[in-house]
């Protein structure tokens, strides 16, 4: 169900959101699990990468993931697709989808390499 108001970043195609969102459902359902990410996104002229398992079957504009904003410290956490559509680096480049990446892991696995090495490494 598609909620007023928020619309589907370009970023991010139409059955990559299709099954964000059924981890979602997954995950409101009570099922605990530890996907692989079905996304990578990244800021082309910046140092910032995320990698995102669900969509928010509640809030469709919100996804989880592993996030890491260059800063040496990655993090699992929720963020606003709406808030990364507008983001743009230092040459003003919007998010991209890494249309190469194929997760070869589970989220955690991805979480604690980026723990051990203080950013995403894929």
């Amino acid at each position: 169900m598609a909620w007023p108001g928020v619309v589907r970043p370009s970023f991010v195609p139409a059955a990559t959101f299709n099954e964000l969102l059924a981890n979602g459902h997954r995950t409101a359902g009570g099922d605990t699990f530890d996907p692989k990410p079905v996304i990578k996104l990244f800021t082309p002229d910046a140092q910032a990468t995320w990698l995102l398992t669900e969509i928010d079957p509640d809030d469709e504009d919100r996804a989880f993931g592993l996030c890491d904003l260059g800063l040496g410290m990655p993090e699992l956490g929720w963020v606003r697709l709406s808030e990364l559509a507008t983001l743009r680096g230092p040459m003003g480049l919007p998010i991209e989808r890494d249309e190469w990446f194929k997760a070869n892991a589970e989220l955690s696995s991805y979480a604690a390499s980026a723990r051990l090495e203080g950013r995403i490494v894929t």
